[in-house]
Parts: C-alpha cells; structure tokens; sequence
C-alpha cells in the first residue's frame, strides 16, 4: 500500500505565488548582476493540478429491531335461532323406463355357392315384437350335383345330395297361454354311388335314376302351452301332430303323434310327468301291421343351491315288428350337489330310454339301405340301464367344463353291413346298399368338454370321447369309431370380423362287407378296417353394415380322403362362398 501527500493550495496562497513568480526574473536579474550568474526555463506546458479517482466506498445501515410485538384480541359470538319458512310442494313420481331393446329385422336371406355344384339358399320371414302373436315362414335348400371317381374306375359316379326344409307357423299369445300351429315339409335325396369298383362284374356304371333314394315328409302340427311367470303355478306344454311320410312311390307311413307334460310345485317339491304316443300305419306293399310307441314318464324334483335330485320312473308300450305289445320299466334317478360353488359340482345318474327308429331317424343314420323297405323294419333301441357319473363347473378361463363317464346296456343297437350281390333278375345290383345289424351291446363312454376365452377376442371349444363296445352277436360295432374329437378356435373383431378355424377328428373303424357273386345264400363277410382321419375346416365372416355380410367356409381339408361309409368317400376339400341380408 502506497501512502501519497496532496497538497491543497487555496486562492490566497495562488496569489502569493503568482506575485512571487513574476518577481523571480528580477531578482535573478540582480544575482546575475552581481555574480554575473545567467539561467534561463523553459516552460513547455501548463500547469494542471488534478486529483486521483479514488472509489468511494458506501456502507448501507442495518437496523435490527429486538422488539417483539405480541397481537392481542378478542370476540364476541351473539347468535339468534333462524326459523325457515316449511313449503311442502308435491314430487313427481320417478317414472321406470325398460332397457332399450334392439332391434329386429323382419328376416334375412343367405345365398351360398360352392364347388361340385354346391348351391345353398335360406329364407326367413317374420313379424317383428308383438303381443298378439308371431306369424313366420322358414325354407333352405342345400344340394349338390358333385360327381366323383371311384378308385379304379374309368368313370365318375353322382355323388350329390339334395336337401329341403320348410315350415309356415304362427302363434297366438293369451294371458296365461301360447296356442301354436305350423306345416312343415322335409325332403331329402341321396345316391347309393358307393359300390365296389374292385369287383370285375362292376363293369356297369348306373344313372343316376337307378341308385337314387330319399322321402319327403309333410305334416302339421298344434300346441298349446302355459305361460307362468311364477315356476309355482301349474305349468303344461301339449302338442298334436300328423305328418305323410313317402319313401317311394309304393312305400307311404301315416305318423300321428301326441306328446305333453304337466308339473306343478306341491310343499316344496316338484311334481310332474310327461308322456308321449307316437302311432304308424304303412302301406299294404310294406306288409306290417301298425305299431305304436307309448312313453309316460312320472317324477319328483327338488333343488337348492347346495343340491338337487330327481326320482322318476319310464313306463314304456311297444309295438314294433311283432304282434304283442311289450312293456319297458326305465328307472329315472338323478342326484347332484356343488364341492365349490360355481366352479365344481357333481352329478350322478341312474336312467333308461328307448329310441323310435321311426324311418326319417334311420334314414339320417343311414341313407343308404337296401331299397326293399328295410328302412320300416327296424327295431327300436332300447337302453335297460344307463349310468353316468361326473364332475361340471366353471373352468376359470370364461368357459365350462365338463367330465363324465357313462355305462349303457343296449337292446337292438343298430350297426350296418354292405351288401353285394346279384339280384334275382341276373342283372347287377345298381348301387351299393346296406342292410341292418341289430346286437345287444355293452357300452362305456368317456366324455369330456372344455369352453374358455384365450382373450378378449379369441374363444375355444374342445371336446372328446372314448368309446368301449361288448357285443352279443358281432365282434365289432361295424363302422363306429373308438374315439373322436374336436376343437374349434373363434376370434371375434369388434363383431365386426369373425374367423374360425376347427379340427375333428375320427378314430379307426372296422366295417363289416357281405358280398358274394352267386347270390344272397352265398354271402361271405368280409372286415376292412378305414384308418383314423383329422379334418380341418376353416370359416371366416366380414359384416360389411348390420344387414349385410359377407362369408367363407372351407371344409374337409385333409391329408387322406374320409370315407362314410365302405366305398363311400366323401367329396374331400371344398369350399362355398356366399352373404347374408336382413331383411
């Protein structure tokens, strides 16, 4: 730090040196006189006299206050009672509105088309809500005209079908009632294409005339049943029915038919029976009496949320293919009660039951028979005892399941055998036929199904069956499969898009063939085995708007071609393509 000394020099002291410099040269003068002494200054600049810029520093005050001020108050509340002034006025009443309902379109019609010929057309018409009454029709056809090559064959056989179905009904709704009434027609066409080809007295390929079968049936029916809002009431559901059955020309059935139940709820259970009386009067060229099938069927109900059980009894009249009338008791016992509520419950069952195999159920069995009328001559099946026994619930996954296994004793089960032979004419039979097997049986059936949701969006069904058979007469049940099963995918866009994709699956057959060159008397049996046989089959729809959309189906897309029936194969892969309108 540098210390420095200004000298301030005030106006009177500037005067005195200004004077004493203007003296200076004169006494210079005079010592230069006198010493001879002679100096001379020069002056270049001014005199300036300036000050040093200092910075000058400012100190701002602090105040700290150490006074503490403490508020201080007070108050005083004075309240006063307030007495509103009551106006009663009326609320309106809430009104219940009902849900909205969707709507509904009058009917719709589907149109498919598909290869080999395959047209499919359905129409549906009906009136819409009504409290009066419901007024419909509903018709389909499906047919087709495929034809196809017989291994070994120079040339192709008709291999095509031909189904049609119609119905005109209507109701009429009364306060505590439905009356019902509706015409029905039901044809179906089938050819026995599936001869032998092997055989070298094949060497005649039939027309399709030759080999053709089918019926059409035609009936009406009435109905008149209850409608109770309360399960309590006395609840009955009774119809009438008729219906002309035609197989050929010469071969008629008239079918008249009465079926009904009644139940009521007596102290806490649920009593009630039903019954059923079908008669059948056929034509003279048949040459069999009429015969009748007379059900009635009594029983007890109770349930709770626990439990439930059912103790009833079948009492059964037959007269089929012979002169007496036989009686069938059938036991009708089921018990059943919940291990987890809602997701596991177990059922047990002690039952019986006979089939009528009236003509149109044996010609779905089997369209083939020989055509001499062997279709009005089959036994009805009678089931002694079936017991059943499994577990079902909700698996978790959006979806059910179930599991059981069952032990039937069978009377008369229907098996089917081919038959070839010559006819008594000498020609060639046109076409290859069966006729009927009918054995007493044992059968053990494992059974097990299973829904779910893998998403949102995307929904499965699986389903299978085992099967075990012990036959009186026959070592095999000719043409019934040790197992089978299916699975079904479906996915589902925003209902706008659905997409299907399904297996199914058929184990190994044994059929049986009865054929001889010489005649009936001559017939030899012959076993051949069909292998197993997957099947996938593929289906997708695209609903363009609510009315209108557009489908596709692919069907028997397999490795090897599945056979019916022996020498009967199916028409392999094929695919139909069609939409659907509202009307």
């Amino acid at each position: 730090m540098s210390n420095r000394n200004i000298m301030i020099i005030t106006g009177r002291t500037a005067v005195s040196l200004f004077f004493s410099m203007l003296l200076l040269p004169a006494a210079a003068q005079v010592k230069k006189e006198g010493t001879e002494l002679k100096r001379e200054v020069t002056l270049y600049n001014p005199y300036k006299p300036s000050l040093i810029e200092v910075r000058k520093k400012s100190y701002l005050p602090e105040i700290i206050d150490t006074v503490r001020i403490i508020p201080s108050f007070s108050y005083q509340v004075t309240s006063s009672p307030y007495s509103p002034v009551l106006a009663i006025s009326p609320i309106k009443p809430a009104s219940l509105l009902s849900d909205p309902l969707s709507r509904l379109y009058k009917g719709y019609i589907r149109i498919g088309l598909g290869n080999y010929t395959t047209p499919l057309a359905e129409l549906s018409v009906a009136n819409t809500r009504s409290k009066k009454g419901a007024l419909g029709f509903n018709g389909r056809h499906y047919s087709s005209n495929g034809m196809l090559k017989l291994p070994d064959s120079p040339e192709k056989v008709p291999a095509g079908f031909m189904d049609n179905d119609a119905s005109l009904f209507g109701k009429k709704f009364f306060n505590r009632s439905v009356l019902g009434l509706s015409l029905d027609y039901t044809g179906k066409t089938r050819y026995a294409y599936g001869y032998n080809s092997e055989d070298p007295q094949y060497i005649y390929v039939p027309g399709k005339k030759n080999i053709r079968t089918g019926y059409f049936d035609l009936g009406a029916k009435a109905s008149f049943a209850s409608l109770n809002l309360d399960s309590a009431d006395f609840s009955y559901d009774f119809s009438v029915a008729y219906d002309y059955f035609r197989y050929t020309r010469y071969m008629t059935m008239n079918h008249a038919g009465l079926t009904g139940s009644m139940a009521k709820n007596f102290k806490g259970f649920y009593v009630g029976s039903g019954l059923a009386f079908d008669h059948y009067s056929l034509s003279d060229s048949i040459g069999m009496n009429p015969k009748f099938i007379f059900v009635a069927s009594p029983f007890v109900r109770k349930s709770t949320a626990q439990w439930e059980f059912n103790l009833g009894l079948g009492l059964a009249l037959e007269k089929n293919l012979t002169i007496e009338t036989k009686a069938h008791l059938f036991p009708d016992l089921r018990f059943g009660f919940s291990i987890v509520s809602g997701y596991m419950r177990f059922f047990a069952s002690l039952s019986g039951k006979i089939e009528d195999n009236n003509p149109g159920r044996v010609f779905d069995m089997n369209p083939y028979l020989k055509p001499d009328g062997s279709i009005f001559r089959v036994p009805n099946t009678k089931y002694p005892l079936i017991v059943t026994g499994g577990l079902k619930g909700n698996d978790g996954i959006g979806g059910n399941y179930v599991a059981s296994v069952s032990y039937s004793a069978v009377k008369d089960m229907i098996l089917f055998s081919n038959i070839n032979y010559p006819d008594t004419l000498g020609t060639i039979e046109r076409g290859n036929y069966f006729t009927v097997l009918a054995d007493d049986a044992e059968m053990l059936n494992i059974h097990g199904e299973l829904t779910g949701e893998i998403s949102s969006r995307l929904s499965f069904r699986a389903g299978a069956n085992f099967y075990r058979y012990t036959l009186s007469a026959n070592a095999y049940a000719w043409n019934k499969p040790d197992w089978d099963g299916s699975l079904d995918f479906t996915y589902n866009l925003r209902n706008k898009i659905i997409a299907g994709v399904g297996f199914n699956a058929l184990g190994k057959r044994e059929v049986l063939i009865r054929q001889s060159s010489t005649g009936w008397s001559t017939l030899q049996p012959v076993v051949k085995e069909l292998p197993a046989h997957l099947n996938l089959s593929l289906s997708t729809e695209y609903r363009y708007t609510k009315i209108l959309s557009f489908w596709a189906r692919l069907n028997n897309v397999s490795y090897n071609r599945y056979y019916e029936w022996a020498y009967y194969p199916s028409q392999m892969f094929n695919f139909m393509v069609g939409f659907s309108y509202s009307l």
